[in-house]
């Protein structure tokens, strides 16, 4: 089994499992999963933005996202509102519950992400951090679902 256990691609999922592990048990009394958080903090940083839009800010896939906003707009968290421009275009915001989760969520968030580079010394956390993200950027476009915030909000600034 060692030529699965030491291959980075295990390895991440792996890490990906333990990851998701922790931010649900750090967040576990606010019920919210890793992709609703960021989509969170994406709604936040941008109000108004479009499902489209969201999905490139957060890399996550489109259809998918559908399930992940009808689940936040489920708890009150977000809102959506069609566009002026065009009704069939539907603009998302932060509801006032949805922000005051995200505030009360951030000290949860923030003990997970530690959790899950406390084993390892501080320079090995910079290190790990440092190579992750060379790792991701140098990686976007192998993705099913690539990164593309800059052009996504480009497209946001130009139209809002």
């Amino acid at each position: 089994m060692d030529v699965v256990y030491t291959a980075p691609g295990y390895l991440f999922r792996r890490m990906q499992q333990i990851a998701v592990s922790i931010f649900v048990e750090e967040c576990r009394d606010h019920d919210l999963t890793p992709v609703q958080f960021a989509a969170l903090v994406a709604i936040h940083t941008h109000p108004g933005i479009d499902a489209t839009r969201l999905s490139a800010v957060i890399a996550f896939d489109r259809s998918t996202l559908g399930n992940v906003i009808e689940r936040l707009e489920a708890k009150l968290y977000v809102e959506r509102r069609p566009a002026r421009e065009d009704k069939r275009v539907k603009l998302l915001y932060l509801t006032r519950p949805g922000a005051v989760l995200l505030r009360d969520i951030m000290p949860s968030v923030d003990r997970a992400q530690a959790r899950m580079l406390q084993p390892l010394k501080p320079a090995d956390r910079k290190t790990l951090m440092a190579l992750l993200a060379q790792l991701v950027d140098l990686n976007n476009e192998a993705s099913r679902v690539p990164l593309r915030a800059e052009d996504a909000l480009e497209h946001f600034r130009k139209s809002g």
